[in-house]
């Protein structure tokens, strides 16, 4: 189901868009430190995991950094299509994490085909949503707007069953809410 959405180059298109709408608003708030003006300071990335050909500008991380002399602070918005410093896509990272009947030896040969992940590689994905991902704030926070309560063993298959629309519908909701933890401050649409 998941696949269509993945290789649609409309798909990332809309992301990316949602990215520069969220970098905007990053700019437009000024330096978090001194409110100075921010110039833009983006940075090349080398995603791993897209199923499909896009053009240069979806490799870029937009980020900023102040303009006032002694501050030069770099302020990094929320993003859609990076999730911190993980080297494949939010997408990938959320969708193969939440494989709903276990990681098998048959689906990760057929996934390292297609996107090249390997089964450590997954298993550390597993273990960042149970451990890592539970343990921020933002999740302590974030889970009690959920009745009844999301399974966190089960992420985050369990967070992607409570949206509703189409898959890509869902799948944008579930990278919304959790922009906050993707290296910079979210505006929530």
């Amino acid at each position: 189901m998941y696949q269509s959405v993945l290789s649609d180059t409309r798909f990332h298109d809309l992301l990316l868009e949602f990215d520069r709408e969220l970098a905007d608003h990053a700019r437009s708030a000024g330096c978090g430190k001194c409110r100075g003006v921010l110039h833009s300071a983006r940075y090349w990335r080398k995603p791993r995991g897209r199923t499909c050909r896009v053009g240069p500008d979806h490799d870029q991380r937009f980020s900023f950094c102040c303009a006032r002399d002694g501050c030069r602070s770099r302020t990094t918005p929320a993003s859609l299509r990076f999730l911190g410093r993980k080297v494949y896509l939010a997408t990938i990272v959320v969708l193969v994490s939440m494989m709903q009947h276990g990681v098998t030896d048959g689906r990760l040969a057929r996934l390292n085909g297609v996107i090249g992940v390997d089964r450590r590689t997954v298993l550390r994905w597993l273990q960042w949503w149970r451990d890592a991902f539970t343990a921020t704030a933002f999740w302590r926070n974030a889970r009690a707007a959920f009745s009844p309560p999301v399974e966190q063993d089960r992420l985050p298959a369990t967070l992607l069953e409570r949206f509703r629309g189409e898959a890509g519908e869902r799948l944008i909701a579930l990278l919304r809410l959790i922009t906050p933890i993707t290296g910079g401050k979210a505006h929530i649409f």
